[in-house]
């Protein structure tokens, strides 16, 4: 069994560009990588480069005529339809090849866990996870969550869990495996009647013959750190337990924090911090140590999403920082010349503590309410009561 991390980086997946002000901009991605080397994190580490994925593993999740759309949408324009040509999805230069690249990135950190080369494997690029079968959706071309773990189901792997903390309901990937029981599926994201994509609810548990595999908590806007926290671990370790995954997919947005501009929950970076590292010790409890790691949304392009991200890729490589570590200089001189006058941070910190209170059944808040509602929908599925708050 491998016991290293491989991360999957190249340049080339700055490639993904929707252009000028879109707020998916590659810069977050470059930006995170600088910050990561600069306080030496990716010393010793040889980066993975990735290649464009085939068709056939594409089509494992999306129909053949979309693949047809996408390759020709550069050329065709807005009226190619399926959600491409639209403000949210605009279309761009060899679209295809770009996305494809990302699906690609995600394939080779599959391959590195399921081949046993490593215990764990990130790809900060991927995460696109609300692509659906025929069309794109929420800046998402390809659905590179889905189009890897379709891949580990067709080498033999059983039971995969999927993990979505992106501040966005996971749609595209509980879309492509709700009927299938081998996919259990978990988001945590901002309550549907509030944001985007309007879906997400705690009664969407699965389709038939797969009762239970898809779990979803809502959670009202403004919830921090500890409401935040204290959900994900009322919720989330209990069906781990009883699906016992053979491989935990996490798909990691940073946008549940609070500077996020596109949504409205409140997490600190130190809140998204103690996420990863409730996410690795899943895996090693549940997972038998097999991770795959994935980006996601993230809006905060400077502020946020290059701490939040350093911070993840510090918890995969176990090689996590002090919060209160110093950004370097280096980072901030190069920062300083591409933020446009946003004031850049100088710590990995936002001063917030990780911490929570457990859940013991009361519903004194919106979030308890959430936790209520989301344990009442799903447990009895899994077999266990909703009501019992042993740890």
């Amino acid at each position: 069994m491998g016991s290293q991390c491989a991360v999957v980086w190249d340049d080339s997946l700055l490639d993904y560009d929707l252009g000028g002000h879109h707020p998916l901009h590659p810069i977050r991605l470059d930006l995170t990588m600088r910050l990561a080397r600069s306080l030496g994190l990716l010393d010793g580490v040889d980066t993975l480069r990735p290649e464009i994925a085939p068709d056939a593993d594409l089509e494992r999740v999306h129909r053949s005529d979309y693949l047809a759309a996408v390759r020709t949408a550069p050329l065709a324009g807005p009226e190619v339809g399926h959600g491409l040509g639209t403000d949210d999805n605009p279309i761009f230069d060899r679209m295809h090849d770009a996305a494809a690249l990302v699906a690609g990135g995600s394939l080779l950190a599959a391959e590195q866990v399921v081949s046993g080369r490593v215990d764990r494997a990130v790809n900060i690029a991927g995460g696109l996870h609300h692509a659906m079968a025929a069309h794109a959706a929420g800046f998402c071309v390809y659905n590179d969550c889905a189009v890897a773990i379709a891949w580990m189901l067709a080498q033999g792997v059983e039971r995969i869990a999927y993990i979505d903390i992106d501040v966005h309901h996971g749609d595209g990937v509980q879309a492509a495996f709700y009927d299938d029981p081998r996919v259990l599926t978990v988001s945590l994201h901002q309550h549907p009647y509030t944001l985007w994509p309007g879906t997400g609810f705690a009664s969407e548990v699965g389709g038939t013959g797969a009762d239970g595999t898809a779990v979803n908590v809502p959670l009202p806007p403004g919830t921090d750190d500890a409401g935040w926290l204290r959900a994900f671990h009322a919720v989330v370790p209990s069906v781990l337990e009883t699906f016992r995954p053979q491989v935990l997919v996490t798909q990691c947005g940073a946008d549940a924090h609070r500077e996020d501009p596109l949504a409205d929950l409140s997490l600190t970076v130190d809140g998204q911090r103690s996420a990863y590292r409730s996410l690795r010790e899943l895996a090693e409890q549940y997972a038998d140590g097999k991770w795959l790691v994935l980006g996601g949304g993230g809006y905060s392009l400077f502020r946020v999403v290059p701490r939040a991200w350093t911070h993840l890729l510090a918890t995969v490589l176990d090689r996590d920082l002090d919060p209160a570590t110093t950004i370097p200089e280096q980072w901030v001189s190069h920062a300083v010349r591409v933020a446009d006058n946003v004031p850049l941070p100088t710590s990995l910190t936002d001063g917030g503590d990780g911490t929570f209170q457990p859940w013991s059944g009361v519903t004194l808040s919106p979030v308890d309410t959430a936790i209520r509602d989301a344990r009442h929908a799903v447990f009895p599925l899994h077999g266990l009561d909703p009501a019992d708050t042993r740890d």
